[in-house]
């Protein structure tokens, strides 16, 4: 559970964030005064503050500034009910993450926590690197032992020591943002703040405000002056994930701060200097698109001064067992305690945590070993973690493992194309073996109705004509076995 301090001499202001944030995964904790809330800071350690800026004895910006020598990683957002007002400046220039008016707008407030919340977690959650997971931690972790991820252990290493810009390269859910906080948190600037930002999450003409920062009146929508995230980051290190997707004309003053440390904010003509350390990450060919005259040549080469490239998850499938032990300790570790069990199958997951930590059966392993992951290890997350749902035991059979649709609606296997049928039967057989209540032929029958549906796009009149039986039928049996819309087969 992470913790918010509301600073606010006003009673009636912390009852509204009780209001609208307490909850089960953040605990809200108030604060009358800046004296207390420093108080508060040592005796609680939130990880989110959010304070106004004029409070009585200590003022705002003095506290601000005092949990800014105190610790860098600690985001601050500033409240205030005068906008234009020069102090508001000032503490965004000492380090505050945001400021909102008052009396706040709850959607609004709710996503700059949100936001402050993930950059706390990004500074504080610690993201090792590890060859056997470890079930009693905590900390994320980038899981393998085959060679491919010790030459990416090592990169990590001899990169985190240097301050020089980083590129790390990969396909989508390769691990590319948790080697960038690996990099930060074994740097030099690991006490400094840690900020991410997803280019292509932000809409092109907010971005380079976003960014870069505004002066008041810049655009429409520029009521007042605005900081973006390379002064807010000032000392500290800053990761630009997907900058394969930066608009050209960011690309030019991003191009500026890494040559010369220096820029304008948007309808500025100050120039501002900082020192940030830059990890940038990408799953697309910047060489191609360089050719395509998508992206500066002379940016790329600023950029990719160290380069890291993470595999894709079929190129190291010896890590595959690994990763499911980790992913099932970390479920386990977040629900709620379970009473030990005995469990019914053979599997390779142990450890301990605040529940016990399901197993997965043989045949279910070998069917996650043997598909290709298009969507790499985020994708086994998500698959290990429904599963966990869908078992009923302790053992994770093959009918809890469900796919995701990829292109076309289909899943692969490690070839590229759908299972060979003896393949699939293998599995089941296998699941007969170790589950004596499993019912064979009818999940052979719900296998070749869902493979039938499958291979003729869901029309039943084809189906039925290659399984040889009415169309009345196959709707029964499609009833009977909640073969869903989708047609993917568990």
């Amino acid at each position: 559970m992470q913790t918010l301090l509301v600073i606010d001499d006003e009673t009636h202001v912390f009852e509204a964030f009780a209001r609208n944030f307490d909850s089960p995964s953040l605990r809200v904790i108030s604060a009358s005064s800046g004296e207390e809330g420093l108080d508060r800071i040592v005796r609680e350690k939130p990880d989110v503050v959010v304070m106004d800026i004029r409070l009585g004895g200590m003022d705002g910006l003095s506290v601000l500034k005092e949990i800014r020598g105190r610790d860098m990683r600690v985001p601050v957002i500033m409240m205030t009910a005068y906008s234009t007002t020069q102090t508001t400046i000032e503490a965004m220039k000492h380090g505050a993450f945001d400021y909102l008016l008052k009396p706040f707008d709850v959607p609004k407030m709710e996503e700059v926590i949100q936001a402050a919340l993930k950059a706390s977690r990004d500074m504080r959650v610690k993201v090792s690197l590890t060859q056997e997971p470890d079930a009693g931690s905590e900390d994320l972790g980038i899981v393998g032992k085959s060679s491919a991820m010790q030459e990416v252990f090592k990169k990590i290493g001899l990169v985190s020591a240097s301050h020089a810009t980083v590129l790390i390269t990969g396909e989508s859910g390769t691990g590319k943002e948790l080697a960038a906080k690996a990099i930060y948190q074994n740097g030099g600037r690991r006490e400094k703040p840690f900020l991410a930002i997803n280019c292509a999450a932000i809409p092109e003409n907010l971005l380079e405000s976003e960014l870069f920062g505004h002066e008041k009146g810049a655009f429409t929508s520029a009521i007042g002056q605005r900081i973006g995230k390379f002064e807010q980051c000032n000392g500290g290190t800053l990761f630009l994930d997907e900058i394969g997707d930066l608009p050209m004309t960011v690309q030019t003053k991003l191009l500026r701060v890494l040559q010369e440390g220096e820029f304008q904010r948007v309808g500025g003509n100050q120039t501002i200097h900082v020192d940030v350390r830059l990890i940038a990450a990408t799953n697309k060919d910047l060489a191609r698109m360089i050719e395509e005259k998508k992206f500066r040549e002379d940016l790329y080469y600023r950029l990719n001064v160290l380069r890291i490239h993470l595999p894709p998850l079929r190129e190291r499938k010896e890590d595959i067992p690994l990763l499911v032990k980790y992913f099932l300790n970390r479920f386990a570790a977040k629900s709620p305690d379970r009473p030990p069990t005995h469990p019914t199958g053979s599997g390779t997951v142990s450890g301990s945590g605040r529940g016990r930590p399901k197993q997965i059966s043989e045949p279910g392993m070998r069917l996650l070993v043997d598909y290709s992951w298009p969507g790499n290890v985020r994708e086994l997350e998500n698959i290990v973690q429904r599963a966990t749902v869908h078992a009923a035991g302790d053992v994770i059979l093959p009918k809890d493992i469900e796919w995701h649709a990829h292109a076309g609606g289909k899943k692969e296997d490690a070839a590229g194309v759908r299972p060979s049928l003896d393949s699939a039967l293998d599995v089941l057989f296998d699941q007969a073996l170790t589950d004596s209540q499993y019912k064979l032929m009818a999940n052979i029958e719900r296998y070749m109705i869902a493979r039938a549906l499958s291979k003729t796009g869901g029309n039943q009149v084809q189906a039925a004509k290659i399984l040889g039986i009415t169309r009345a039928t196959l709707r029964k049996r499609i009833e009977k076995y909640k073969i869903r819309s989708k047609l993917e087969v568990n």
